[in-house]
């Protein structure tokens, strides 16, 4: 691979996620810049090969094989975050919970809802995220995206936002995004983020690994309006156990690694609590988390309606 940029090989990518599950990577690189991100882009398509990007790696799922391809992480620059006025610069790579403490700090709201999704801006966006009634779409103004290419600006019109989702494809990395906040006292902007986090540690598990919810609310009128966890809940799921992996006790749509789990075993777990629920509601549930490498899905993980 001549001309290759530097990067690590054979990089362990289980310290890179929540769950702390996965395989290595044939390569590794944190870019800290749009022109190293660029470089590293246009290498890996001309060597045709595989492309992944972790984030705060709380949404993840990496094979026990691992990757091979190219990983990457932004760093330095990549993950800082500026303000002018009412204007706020975020770095692709800057986490999301920390953006929105600091924006707090600043005197701006329309962030608060940020400090419950542990993931960072550039994945926030790729996945139009949201909690307790915040929407990124919202306050958000632009972005920068990466490519092999180069570098270009985009919308939010341009980006196509569905429930969870964008039309970013492969090879394209949010690199900055510009969000246009409003002003208020910051005591007020605190006082809701503690509100948001209080619920959140309420209702869900803490101080685990996992990668946070495990199925997404099904949109499917068998459901009765309950969410994948309540469902979940109702057909016995809480603690049910592969394994290291686990379904918490606390919140079924969780997934715990309790003791040196496998993906293998968290699929599993995975795959029997969705035959639960079908069995039960007609409902079939889909994975929220991402997935990262050769995934070797359960032989029974399909079902047929």
């Amino acid at each position: 691979m001549s001309g290759a940029p530097s990067t690590a090989e054979d990089f362990p990518l289980d310290r890179l996620t929540t769950i702390r599950i996965g395989g290595p990577a044939d390569h590794y690189a944190e870019p800290e810049s749009e022109e190293d991100l660029v470089t590293l882009l246009a290498w890996a398509a001309d060597e045709a090969l595989p492309l992944g990007i972790v984030g705060s790696g709380s949404n993840l799922l990496i094979a026990d094989s691992g990757f091979r391809g190219l990983v990457l992480k932004l760093r330095g620059p990549l993950a800082e975050v500026e303000r002018v006025e009412n204007v706020v610069e975020c770095g692709g790579g800057a986490r999301l919970p920390s953006v929105s403490a600091k924006v707090a700090g600043w005197g701006l709201s329309g962030l608060e809802f940020g400090v419950n999704i542990p993931g960072t801006v550039g994945g926030a966006v790729r996945m139009n995220a949201n909690a307790y009634g915040g929407e990124l779409g919202r306050v958000l103004t632009r972005v920068s995206i990466c490519t092999a290419g180069g570098v270009r600006e985009a919308t939010p019109d341009d980006l196509g936002f569905s429930y969870r989702d964008s039309n970013l494809g492969q090879g394209e990395v949010v690199s900055r995004a510009w969000f246009s906040l409003s002003p208020g006292e910051v005591e007020m902007i605190k006082g809701t983020m503690a509100e948001m986090r209080g619920k959140r540690k309420e209702a869900q598990p803490s101080g685990i690994k996992t990668f946070g919810s495990t199925f997404v609310n099904p949109n499917d009128e068998r459901a009765g309006g309950k969410s994948a966890g309540m469902l979940l809940d109702e057909t016995g799921c809480r603690g049910l156990t592969v394994g290291g992996a686990r379904l918490s006790q606390k919140h079924a749509n969780f997934v715990e690694n309790f003791d040196s789990a496998t993906a293998a075993e968290v699929l599993k777990v995975m795959s029997e609590a969705r035959h639960r629920v079908h069995a039960e509601f007609g409902v079939i549930l889909e994975p929220e988390v991402q997935t990262l490498g050769d995934i070797d899905w359960p032989t029974d993980w399909e079902i047929e309606e």
